[in-house]
């Protein structure tokens, strides 16, 4: 209601403005879904102490504090650093809890008897990589070997434990009183050893390792991936997180891996078109798959047959890709200090690079891949002219032109104008900018004053878009338009409390296909009559 004044005087009026600015929304925010080799329920959430909800993190050092770094058998780590590698800046962990993993405990022979175990060692963390060194000083000439030896914790290179002076005996020294007493590390059991001296029953000297155990993905169910919106577990729990916009499972491969290393490749079918399907439902989120790793590029082009998947809201990935093994042992050989890995990771770390540098428009394709030594399996051109066209996206070696992303296609096979990954991301962008930027239209009087207001907000908004280059056309008229007035909001329409606006987007799209046409020109010369 219009102010109304009674004495005479200087009167200030706030009035609002014709429209209101539009701020689009992010686009490079992923999620992955998996194992971990720990979880720190202190330096995560609180409220969630196994860590099973959506944990927003902004680094690798901020996901190895809280979800302990690399472990072996999971590969969730390797996504996540292939992620901040590539140019990613903020993601969502949802960690999939399987059966509490224990360390594997160690038993050390016994120094008179070999055959005798007579200490057994285990880490406190299952996820940690140690090394138990076993020293004792040699006796003087003439003298009985001593009862106590030293036991070190070697972690990395580093001694982080050393324990002295301690014996299988029993007493103030004891070593299973003196280790589980005050060590952080390990506990250890002592054996009796009938028939030795305390002397002889002291472990051997040496050097005994304590490999990471990883965390018990057998027996999780692929299912559990998907999770419940109402527990926040699983991609379904990405409920509380709606700035996410794309969905990673790189564990996947580990949980459909049976004990004699098959792959139960109907459950990482059924699997990925759930996530598939999730993301389209949501309408703001893109699945981005990876092909099962082994595959030459024939069974690749038969596994996207069966994924029998239409649908502009996931993008499939060939081959997986080959990194150092951060577990490897020093001096380790070829084939323990490399290692195959699924690529979504690193893919979407290239997604939130190009979004950063080029704009959600440009197709994230075309681009180095970092962090990677080689590819699983290397795709010809030949094998790409029959990929490409069945939405599988090649990772390619170039030579010295880097390790490359060689596609931008999404899974849709029916409708060709998605047929592009940025082209369906883009429209997300500007879709989930509008929706949000609108809000204050709700419940506003439905007339011609209103949808000028929204006419000029989303008007200055999409110009903007246009100018930075991610709709076609030589004018602002040519990339898009806008109608709101009584042709799409008749009366019949706002009395039902519906405010229409129809908008039209020409939306810029790559060149797939470079083609240069050449020919002799007998030309430049002039004929003198």
């Amino acid at each position: 209601m219009a102010a109304t004044y009674g004495a005479p005087g200087v009167y200030i009026e706030e009035r609002p403005s014709g429209s209101m600015p539009l701020q689009g929304v992010g686009t490079a925010v992923a999620a992955f879904v998996g194992f971990t080799a720990a979880y720190n329920a202190e330096l995560g959430d609180p409220t969630d102490p196994d860590g099973v909800k959506p944990q927003l993190i902004t680094s690798w050092p901020q996901y190895e504090r809280i979800y302990g770094g690399f472990a072996p058998g999971i590969l969730l780590p390797h996504a996540v650093k292939g992620f901040f590698e590539n140019g990613g800046g903020i993601c969502y962990i949802v960690r999939i809890a399987g059966a509490n993993a224990k360390a594997e405990p160690r038993a050390l022979p016994a120094a008179g008897r070999k055959d005798l175990e007579t200490l057994t060692v285990q880490a406190l963390d299952p996820a940690a990589t140690l090394d138990i060194v076993i020293e004792q000083q040699p006796p003087a000439e003439g003298q009985e070997p001593s009862p106590d030896f030293t036991l070190k914790v070697v972690q990395g290179g580093q001694v982080i434990e050393e324990h002295t002076g301690i014996s299988v005996g029993k007493g103030q020294r004891a070593a299973d009183r003196v280790i589980n007493e005050r060590s952080k590390l390990i506990k250890v059991e002592v054996h009796n050893a009938q028939g030795l001296s305390l002397a002889e029953r002291i472990p051997a000297t040496g050097t005994y390792n304590l490999p990471a155990t990883p965390p018990a993905a057998n027996g999780v169910s692929p299912t559990q991936f998907e999770g419940s919106e109402a527990t926040r577990t699983g991609y379904a729990g990405l409920a509380i997180a709606d700035d996410v916009t794309m969905v990673a499972i790189p564990d996947l491969i580990t949980a459909c891996t049976k004990a004699d290393g098959s792959v139960d490749y109907e459950l990482y079918l059924a699997a990925q078109g759930k996530l598939v399907d999730w993301c389209e439902s949501s309408r703001t989120k893109m699945a981005i798959l990876d092909a099962p790793p082994g595959l030459n590029a024939q069974q690749a082009l038969e596994y996207r047959s069966t994924l029998a998947k239409d649908s502009a809201f996931g993008a499939l990935y060939y081959p997986h890709v080959v990194v150092q093994n951060p577990l490897a042992r020093p001096g380790a050989t070829n084939g323990d200090r490399f290692m195959t890995v699924p690529p979504s990771g690193h893919i979407a770390g290239v997604w939130a690079r190009t979004d950063a540098t080029r704009g959600v428009w440009k197709a994230p394709a075309n681009e180095v891949i970092r962090g990677v030594t080689r590819l699983e399996t290397d795709v010809t051109t030949g094998e790409q002219d029959l990929l490409n066209p069945s939405q599988v996206n090649c990772i390619r070696s170039f030579g010295a032109n880097g390790i490359r992303i060689w596609g931008a296609r999404t899974l849709a096979a029916t409708d060709q104008s998605w047929r592009y990954i940025n082209v369906r991301r883009l429209f997300i962008f500007i879709e989930e900018s509008i929706r949000r930027g609108t809000q204050w239209v709700v419940f506003e009087p439905n007339d011609a004053d209103l949808w000028a207001r929204v006419r000029r907000t989303v008007a200055a908004f999409l110009n903007g878009l246009w100018m930075q280059g991610a709709l076609v056309g030589a004018t602002a008229d040519q990339a898009f338009f806008i109608l709101c007035d009584e042709s799409n909001n008749p009366a019949t329409s706002v009395d039902d409390g519906k405010l229409v606006v129809d908008v039209g987007l020409a939306p810029v799209k790559p060149a797939e296909f470079v083609v240069f046409r050449i020919s002799q020109w007998q030309g430049g010369t002039d004929t003198a009559e």
